[in-house]
């Protein structure tokens, strides 16, 4: 049984810099392959898949180095929210993806459990690259945690 549950979040200003530099640099790789894969489809007739991508996402690292201080996870599932989109605008399902905005209030990233990198800690909880941070009440439903949404 899947399950889930918001909490408010209380980050020290450190923490909310990480915060948004993350929030930019998701932005950052879903326009940057929304882009790549628009132009390589239109130009060779290639249609890059999310394996490809997360190729060039380590030599886009390279280049980038401000995309290493945020967390790796949340950039490789936005290369899978991509992915995905574009399976669902090949099947009719929906639009084409568009390019995401600064301006947009719906930011947030996904942070995908590795071991024990996402945990309850009392009231806080620890999530990669942020630490501690602070949130609003305990659990009140035990399940097994698979990701973090931050927003």
């Amino acid at each position: 049984m899947e399950c889930g549950e918001k909490f408010r979040m209380y980050p020290n200003d450190e923490q909310e810099v990480l915060i948004n530099k993350t929030f930019g640099c998701c932005r950052l790789v879903w326009n940057f392959f929304l882009n790549g894969r628009d132009f390589e489809y239109d130009v060779e007739g290639i249609i890059f898949n999310y394996y490809d991508c997360s190729k060039l996402l380590k030599t886009l690292k390279k280049k980038k180095t401000f995309l290493k201080e945020v967390d790796s996870t949340a950039l490789q599932r936005e290369l899978k929210n991509l992915d995905n989109s574009f399976k669902r605008f090949s099947n009719k399902v929906s639009g084409h993806p568009k390019f995401k905005t600064r301006k947009d209030f719906r930011q947030s990233y996904t942070s995908v459990k590795n071991g024990d990198n996402i945990r309850f800690e009392g009231n806080c909880i620890r999530l990669p690259k942020l630490g501690l941070i602070r949130i609003s009440h305990k659990p009140r439903i035990k399940c097994r945690i698979l990701s973090a949404t931050v927003s």
